[in-house]
């Protein structure tokens, strides 16, 4: 038996059973699979079936008696538990075709509105070529920089990396070689408090849709259980994520926690309520599992927090690395230059120690671009070395994980400071769907997407990332104001400047003599001129050059210059 696959070529091409058991062989083997065994069971079973002429037989009914052992009394309208399963299958699918499956040739897939699964030949170039681990000499050559005292007393560095190791509760384990410190989260069963089939299939979709969703974020390791005798090579897990669900009349809550393990603390709970029926079930189950996820994994969420202000004695070289990433988004929260110095130095040697730390070459190559977007020689040509490195960077993050979030952020500014706009957008859009909950991302793709011309969906992006990020950021408000600026309500544009938290960053007055020369604010307009020419007068002399490096579009440049005019600043061409 074959099995026909119209392509776009003229010629239709086939795929052999035994080529579609191989990769369902792949498909159940890999550990991007986040499938329970019964879901492995379940695609196991209608694929074998499809693969024997029997795709007819494959119903409801007879996926819940053969698969899942229900009795023949099945009702398959008063108990949805196949369509749930099925839901958590295409999406357990989908998340291995865009991690370890992106360069497999055959595609599986669960089609909405049934169970039959499709085989399909796929295109090699499901993601763009990825560049060669090239990095720039002055990379590459570094020899490391020491944490001197002076370092580590700084204010970025100090609250990530000093005292206080005794209070976990447990030594810490020595790092593999070449491996960091990576938080690592274990993802308890939800405790079924009603006692129902119903419940108990809640229970389990929403366990593996918050494993699913976790497991986007490439900086932690999500644990589904731990053994009684541990691997003493593998770190502990820190965190345990615990929860219950209740059923009351036509409704469902989950409780669920994050608990530190060192002392049962809790870090962190919130309840969520869902519909019963089958569509509300299933987009209640995404819907939380995004929120937890995002709640906790990101950038700015409540792991990082408490790894914050976690303090450690003697930090080993793992956890000194793993800080390191923690001190650049502390850093981001302000945009200073004295801290961008500290987090820079930490970066280089992190990657000196662990050269396979993808996301230490990613943060490194976004500071790389701070140097060049926020610091302004008198010779603008020589701030070409930073964004050289950052490129070079940005590629070493991404050819060590292509998935690395912070390697292709890295590699979408990157490019869309080359003036390669087109390249950039592209990768924003793929990675935006390898990680949704990915705010600090989210965020920054937003604001590439506005700067590029696409004002409407780039500041939807923005306010979209500003609402669900829990920590304070200094760019999302100025975002905002440029969006509320090129959409012409000056009033709006600054109330969002003034609640910007950096007024260090130099481009900070830059948006704020803008607003307010062309609102009218003449005495905000005249104070961020005299601020600019003051604290800034390279910018001020290549005030065009420099807007023009950040706006895509000719007529956006024209309009942040002319209002810099009308604020008092002379500008010229």
């Amino acid at each position: 038996m074959v099995i026909e696959v119209g392509m776009s070529s003229t010629e239709d091409q086939q795929i052999s059973p035994d080529a579609c058991r191989a990769q369902l062989a792949l498909i159940l083997n890999s550990a991007d699979f986040d499938a329970t065994s019964r879901e492995k069971r379940f695609l196991s079973h209608v694929v074998e079936e499809t693969l024997s002429g029997r795709g007819d037989r494959i119903k409801a009914y007879s996926i819940a008696v053969e698969v899942f052992g229900r009795s023949e009394s099945f009702d398959p309208q008063t108990d949805p538990i196949v369509r749930v399963e099925a839901g958590h299958l295409r999406r357990a699918l989908e998340h291995y075709y865009l991690t370890s499956g992106h360069a497999d040739s055959i595609r599986i897939a669960i089609p909405k509105g049934g169970y039959v699964p499709a085989f399909s030949l796929r295109s090699q170039s499901v993601l763009p070529n990825l560049p060669a681990p090239v990095v720039s000499a002055a990379i590459a050559d570094h020899p490391g920089l020491r944490l001197t005292p002076r370092l580590l007393l700084s204010a970025v560095v100090v609250a990530l990396l000093a005292a206080g190791a005794s209070a976990l509760g447990w030594r810490w384990q020595a790092a593999k070689a070449g491996v960091p410190e990576t938080p690592r989260v274990l993802v308890e069963s939800f405790e079924d408090l009603t006692g129902t089939p119903a419940a108990a299939a809640i229970a389990s979709g929403l366990k593996q849709d918050v494993i699913g969703q976790l497991s986007k974020f490439k900086d932690i390791v999500v644990v589904e259980s731990v053994a009684k005798q541990e691997d003493p090579s593998i770190a502990r897990p820190r965190f345990v994520l615990a929860g219950s669900v209740n059923l009351a009349g036509d409704a469902f809550r989950l409780r669920v926690r994050l608990l530190n393990r060192a002392d049962n603390s809790v870090l962190w709970a919130e309840s969520y309520d869902g519909g019963l029926k089958v569509t509300e079930v299933v987009k209640a189950q995404t819907d939380i599992a995004r929120n937890v996820s995002t709640s906790l994994a990101q950038a700015y969420g409540v792991i990082f927090q408490a790894d914050v202000n976690l303090h450690v004695d003697n930090p080993p070289d793992d956890w000194a690395a793993y800080s390191c990433t923690l001190s650049f988004y502390a850093y981001r929260v302000g945009l200073d230059a004295e801290s961008r110095s500290l987090v820079r130095a930490c970066l280089e040697k992190a990657v000196n120690r662990f050269p396979s730390y993808a996301t230490a070459w990613g943060l490194l190559s976004l500071i790389y671009i701070d140097d060049y977007r926020f610091e302004f020689p008198s010779d603008p040509a020589s701030s070409a070395g930073a964004l050289e490195r950052a490129s070079a960077a940005a590629k070493r993050a991404v050819a060590l994980d292509p998935f690395n979030i912070r390697g292709r952020q890295a590699e979408m500014l990157s490019l869309f400071f080359n003036k390669e706009t087109d390249a950039a957008l592209k990768v924003g859009k793929q990675t935006l769907t390898i990680n949704p909950n990915d705010t600090e991302f989210m965020g920054e793709y937003g604001k590439r997407l506005a700067l590029s011309g696409n004002w409407d969906d780039g500041c939807q992006l923005i306010a979209e990332a500003r609402r669900r990020n829990p920590g304070s950021s200094a760019y999302y408000e100025s975002d905002l104001a440029l969006c509320a600026y090129f959409s012409g309500d000056y009033a709006q544009a600054a109330m969002w400047i003034k609640k910007s938290t950096a007024p260090s960053n130099p481009f900070y007055h830059v948006i704020a003599a803008a607003i307010f020369g062309e609102g009218g604010y003449r005495k905000e307009a005249d104070r961020e001129v005299a601020w600019l020419k003051q604290n800034q007068p390279n910018l001020v002399k290549n005030m065009r050059q420099v807007v023009s490096t950040r706006w895509a579009r000719p007529q956006d440049v024209d309009f942040i210059t002319g209002s810099l005019r009308k604020a008092g600043l002379d500008i010229k061409g």
